[in-house]
């Protein structure tokens, strides 16, 4: 599928030729390349350390999660001149709404409406396809993105804290009530990993879970809390790729993603994950303080159409993205 697009741009007033395309396999190299580049340059541009440090094969996570993990989809803007990517952004249809991921552009393109023509294809498949909402977690320190996404009618509806903690190699070394009830998951509970998302926040997604336990990429990890009878409190779902995160993790109360985020840490003992907590649950924000993780930004849950209430605790993250 492909769309022509014209972008203005704004620095230099030429107008930019570009056309939207879904992605092939034979974009894995450049996409790469492109995630790494305008990531980073965006980060080091406000004075914040850069996101990957080992080249673009870092980024290659990206293409290797959502060319496996069905169904996966990425939009891509091609410039027709040069043949060269300018943006990209990969998007989830689920069962009850389509979550966006993380948009790039590259710098020699800020400014020339490719961000926005990739929101507005996305935007077309959620409605053409009856989805009740769109959903992203996007980042609160970039006021462009959070312009772009409100001015096409996002309501930022939480805020979360993105934590990084370097973990000892010997291991976190901590206990906490509940620790004894996290386990490894197993496909046996993708039912009520459903079960349970669909009371905390509204929305499932069975396909995530199994892709997650199954574990094709090689860099995934899920723990799951078991309380009484069986029935799940939480889950907790971790990447141990270059974008090392603990999350999407959904739990019923701070106790059990207490649990959750204590067991996931220790499997990266050396490394230095990233994990999201809602800022107004404040023992759990206390507590990783008191385990010695800092701030690095902060993150908004936006979304566009229905949106219930979270009813727990909702840890979002970036690969795949949760929304």
């Amino acid at each position: 599928m492909s769309t022509p697009v014209m972008g203005h741009d704004s620095r230099s007033g030429s107008q930019s030729k570009m056309r939207l395309r879904t992605i092939t396999p034979q974009d894995r190299s450049e996409l790469a390349d492109l995630i790494y580049v305008s990531l980073n340059y965006w980060y080091q541009t406000h004075s914040r350390p850069p996101t990957f440090t080992g080249g673009p094969k870092d980024a290659d996570a990206f293409y290797e999660v959502y060319s496996t993990l069905e169904p996966g989809y990425a939009v891509i803007a091609e410039n027709t001149e040069t043949g060269r990517l300018m943006g990209s952004c990969f998007y989830h249809p689920r069962k009850h709404h389509v979550s966006l991921g993380i948009m790039h552009v590259h710098p020699n393109h800020f400014g020339c409406g490719v961000g926005r023509a990739l929101l507005e294809w996305i935007i077309d498949f959620t409605e053409r396809g009856g989805y009740p909402a769109l959903r992203l977690t996007q980042s609160a320190l970039n006021l462009d993105s959070y312009s772009l996404y409100t001015r096409a009618g996002f309501v930022p509806r939480c805020a979360f804290q993105d934590m990084f903690l370097q973990v000892p190699r010997a291991g976190v070394g901590e206990q906490t009530p509940g620790l004894d009830r996290v386990r490894d998951a197993t496909l046996d509970d993708v039912s009520g990993m459903a079960e349970l998302e669909m009371e905390v926040s509204g929305i499932s997604r069975e396909q995530d879970y199994r892709y997650a336990i199954k574990n094709p990429a090689g860099f995934f990890h899920c723990s799951v809390y078991e309380g009484s009878a069986g029935r799940l409190y939480g889950y907790m779902i971790s990447s141990g790729c270059a974008m090392n995160m603990l999350g999407p993790c959904v739990a019923r109360s701070e106790e059990a993603a207490a649990a959750l985020i204590l067991r996931e840490l220790d499997f990266y003992r050396g490394r230095t994950p990233v994990f999201l907590i809602p800022v107004e649950r404040e023992n759990l924000v206390r507590r990783m303080y008191d385990l010695g993780a800092r701030n690095r930004e902060l993150h908004l849950c936006q979304v566009r159409g229905r949106f219930q209430p979270f009813r727990g605790i909702s840890m979002p993250t970036f690969l795949p993205e949760t929304g």
